[in-house]
């Protein structure tokens, strides 16, 4: 239903797809995606939707009513920690190498499931992922701090679109009253990090420190151990960039990928340009006496003998 709706404002206002995504900025595939029914949006999404087409609101109070994740399916090992998301008054983490599924963006999600799974069953990950975040992006969510490994962000996931949105939406959601993003860096020496990944949850009567290894996640309630993790993760929490110091640091490498994007697509264009030069002179250096038109049906020529050639069927006698 979200997704006629969208496609019937895009329409009325006159953009394409690919327009639309231009502006937001995302990928077209988002649109479409979500157009279809396939892809779940940002509450931010649909807010730049209503104000690029001029919707009055429309969109962001329909999202705001619609069941995402009516049924969604978690892996068995890890259905413990989504009924502790869905009742926790405070997290507290520290992770690495990834970004926290809490904090992943749609496109950077299905991107780290297509690595492991293929077709409906990375849809149905992402989903099942993306599902545990609107309780803590709601207003008046609980509280969520997370200081992130600069791994997390240098770790390339995906491509740099992919990682561009991810960045951004770092940003987008860190604004959140109830949300604390904060990095450590790579090069900031006396930094005491924890062993691994790990997670502190606070629940209404009770404490955990939960953390995973490969397709298995690990609690311990022990009072001692979770002052212990605790502690390490408070000292590391008070070393680390501020808040607003990661928020730049995070501005920064999305910039570079927005960079690398760039300089990738100028690249690509760059290239094909110089192929076309090269061809056009060598066809004038070989047929110098000719005029324009057979200059141009000796390029078709040749590049018609450079593509690739494909056995054709003959009749059987």
């Amino acid at each position: 239903m979200f997704g006629e709706v969208l496609k019937h404002f895009r329409e009325a206002a006159g953009f394409t797809q690919e327009e639309l995504s231009n502006k937001i900025p995302c990928d077209r595939s988002q649109v479409a995606r979500v157009e279809a029914g396939t892809r779940v949006p940002q509450d931010t999404f649909a807010k730049q939707c209503d104000e690029l087409l001029r919707t009055g609101g429309v969109l962001l109070r329909l999202w705001g009513r619609i069941d995402w994740y009516p049924e969604v399916q978690h892996p068995d090992w890890f259905e413990r920690r989504a009924e502790m998301d869905a009742e926790a008054v405070g997290l507290r983490a520290y992770q690495e190498r990834v970004i926290p599924g809490l904090l992943q963006a749609p496109g950077y999600a299905h991107a780290l499931f297509s690595q492991v799974a293929s077709g409906a069953e990375v849809e149905e990950r992402v989903r099942a992922r993306l599902s545990r975040q609107p309780r803590f992006l709601a207003d008046a969510g609980p509280l969520y701090v997370a200081v992130l490994d600069e791994s997390c962000l240098r770790n390339a996931v995906g491509n740099p679109e992919v990682m561009r949105d991810q960045c951004a939406h770092l940003l987008s959601v860190g604004q959140r009253p109830n949300i604390r993003i904060q990095v450590a860096p790579a090069g900031l020496f006396g930094l005491v990090r924890p062993r691994g990944s790990m997670t502190l949850i606070e629940l209404p009567d009770e404490r955990w420190v939960y953390s995973e290894s490969l397709d298995r996640g690990h609690f311990n309630n022990d009072p001692a151990v979770y002052v212990r993790y605790s502690q390490t993760y408070d000292v590391l929490r008070a070393d680390a960039l501020s808040a607003r110091e990661s928020a730049a640091l995070i501005s920064d490498v999305m910039e570079g990928y927005e960079q690398h994007g760039q300089v990738r697509t100028r690249r690509g264009d760059l290239g094909q340009e110089q192929l076309q030069r090269q061809q056009w002179r060598r066809l004038h250096r070989s047929g110098a006496h000719l005029d324009e038109e057979q200059l141009q049906r000796r390029q078709r020529r040749q590049l018609h003998r450079s593509s690739p050639r494909y056995p054709r069927r003959r009749p059987r006698p």
